[in-house]
């Protein structure tokens, strides 16, 4: 079973697609134990207590230095057993102590065809209205591993979406962000798969090097 935590800062509609996921057994070796939010105030944290999920309150405004945010929340995350972290909305660069303790465990959901319109400033309405204003004729998102750059690390999955004639930041973004739902749970489903597979892999290898010693 792969233990899931989400990390949010807003409404947390991609943190229900992941829950929603997990409920109808489209994710059914995954299941989520923790949802950490950067604010207080975030409806992810009542999609989370809807679906009777636990939940921490890590605002890095309350911490005198970015060290004791990370203690507390690798604390949260030890706790949870987390074997992956999903960033859906979480609207903070998080600290390399975090990244460093799960490595290619971290995946973030960015609403642009990664290596554009990503890095740092560009979040939110700011990626949709950057696409607009290049006038590019498609946009799209995409879910990556988390490194200690800023959208920098490898891209599990993308999808592209037109930019339609006329087209807002706003409608666009309605656009871009049903792909992002979509996409992060075919992203959790695909590392389920791999996991599986590297487990298979390592068992047939232990398997093989026992029958080559009794041989011997």
């Amino acid at each position: 079973m792969l233990r899931i935590s989400v990390l949010v800062s807003g409404g947390g509609t991609n943190l229900q697609a992941v829950i929603d996921a997990v409920s109808r057994g489209a994710l059914p070796d995954a299941e989520i134990g923790l949802v950490i939010s950067s604010r207080p105030d975030a409806y992810a944290l009542e999609r989370a207590k809807q679906a009777k999920i636990p939940t921490a309150v890590i605002a890095p405004a309350n911490y005198e230095s970015p060290s004791g945010m990370s203690r507390d929340m690798l604390d949260a995350l030890g706790a949870a057993e987390t074997d992956l972290i999903v960033l859906a909305g979480y609207m903070k660069v998080l600290p390399p102590e975090i990244i460093r303790a799960y490595p290619q465990r971290i995946i973030n959901i960015h609403p642009s065809l990664i290596p554009k319109h990503c890095g740092r400033g560009y979040y939110g309405i700011r990626v949709h209205e950057s696409v607009l204003a290049a006038g590019d004729a498609e946009s799209g998102a995409t879910v990556h591993y988390v490194d200690e750059g800023v959208d920098t690390g490898e891209i599990i999955v993308q999808e592209r979406v037109p930019v339609l004639p006329g087209d807002t930041a706003g409608a666009l973004a309605a656009r871009v962000l049903e792909v992002e739902h979509r996409i992060v749970v075919q992203a959790i489903h695909t590392i389920i798969e791999n996991k599986k597979k590297k487990q298979e892999d390592d068992e047939a290898a232990m398997i093989a090097t026992i029958a080559f010693m009794n041989i011997m």
